[in-house]
């Protein structure tokens, strides 16, 4: 069984939760760019941006490095893997259930006159 922190788990999708951010990691996955790049598309202000990326930054999905007067971003060094992990357990959990809904009504339909 893949073992995952409940603790980094809970920032992930807490950082996940929030369609800006989402947006902001589908952008990153495109190259780095900087908070204003960030913000443009969005229209809110820099000071917003910077929250949605500091949130970012406590789940480990976005890194930042001042370059002149400009805050870049690029993705983290967290991967996914936590959340596809905790998603598999659950996905194997319904297919079980499936499976077993569909046998009892294979011996529902069998008994039926």
């Amino acid at each position: 069984m893949v073992q995952y922190s409940p603790e980094q788990l809970d920032r992930t999708f807490a950082a996940l939760a929030d369609p800006t951010r989402r947006d902001i990691l589908v952008r990153l996955g495109r190259g780095t760019a900087t908070i204003s790049e960030l913000a443009e598309p969005h229209g809110i202000s820099l000071t917003g941006m910077k929250k949605h990326v500091q949130v970012l930054e406590d789940a480990q999905l976005v890194t930042t490095e001042k370059v002149g007067r400009a805050r870049v971003c690029r993705p983290g060094p967290a991967k996914l893997e936590d959340v596809a992990a905790w998603m598999a357990t659950y996905r194997h959990m319904v297919e079980e259930r499936m499976d077993r809904l569909g046998e009892l009504l294979e011996r529902t339909k069998e008994q039926a006159p």
